[in-house]
């Protein structure tokens, strides 16, 4: 509780800090907020091609749904190594709660990431997909913001210690992407692995995540509830453990820096 009021006070800090974090991921940049959306279509372009080539049945609704967002844990994750070692005259010399550093990020990604998800909305909607079940979003968007929050903890504050993290997440997010199924469907899962596997495959909260998006957003089905249980749970579990460890590492960045 002493944290969230340190950062209700530093509210408008925070917000200063979203909306430069906002202003500077696409500074000089001719496109701007339009690359939010290029590059993961890209990503759907390269995909649905070679998975095309491959004779593997692509669906694009689900496919534009899964890359989208997972775009959003990625940016994320990617930013996160710099939310902290990026701001070390900061972290130096001013009094305030360093959470707020890479609480910023995951917010100003957030926004990219709800605007960006308007326009899928539209896409399906045009695709004559129904949006079934929009009553699920809330749940879901608090889910994924409290896990990419709680592994962007994680990560800024470790990379201010080892900072070979920079070397190794690259190879970590592409495995965690495969993990996922953003490229095919819990059914192909389910048929190659058989259902048995199925709750231990949602320990991957992403799998939950993506699984409940698109079941939102075009219908897909949903797990049993312990599956889907177990994912929520460890994605929030990650915020939990992210904020410690954050807690318990922060008083020594300084040094570090």
């Amino acid at each position: 509780m002493g944290l969230c009021n340190d950062i209700v006070r530093r509210r408008e800090l925070l917000g200063m800090l979203i909306r430069r974090n906002l202003k500077i991921r696409y500074k000089n940049s001719a496109l701007g907020f339009l690359w939010t959306l290029l590059a993961p279509l890209s990503l759907i372009a390269i995909y649905a091609l070679f998975l095309g080539l491959m004779r593997f049945p692509v669906r694009l609704p689900m496919l534009v749904t899964g890359i989208f967002v997972w775009q959003y844990l990625a940016m994320c994750l990617g930013d996160s190594l710099h939310a902290i070692v990026g701001h070390g005259n900061l972290v130096k010399k001013a009094a305030f709660p360093r959470i707020i550093l890479p609480l910023a990020m995951a917010l100003a990604n957030l926004t990219n990431f709800l605007l960006s998800l308007i326009v899928v909305g539209v896409y399906l909607a045009f695709a004559g997909a129904s949006l079934p079940h929009l009553g699920w979003m809330p749940a879901v968007v608090l889910t994924h913001l409290a896990l990419s929050v709680g592994v962007s903890l994680l990560l800024s504050s470790l990379n201010v210690f080892f900072r070979d993290l920079e070397h190794l997440l690259s190879v970590l997010t592409m495995a965690w992407f495969f993990a996922t199924p953003v490229i095919y469907s819990l059914e192909e899962v389910a048929g190659r692995f058989g259902a048995g596997w199925m709750t231990a495959y949602f320990a991957n909260p992403m799998a939950g995540i993506v699984t409940v998006y698109r079941h939102a957003l075009v219908g897909a089905p949903l797990p049993g509830g312990t599956a889907l249980a177990l994912s929520f749970a460890v994605a929030w579990m990650v915020l939990v453990a992210g904020v410690v460890i954050f807690q318990r590492l922060q008083p020594r960045f300084a040094e570090h820096l």
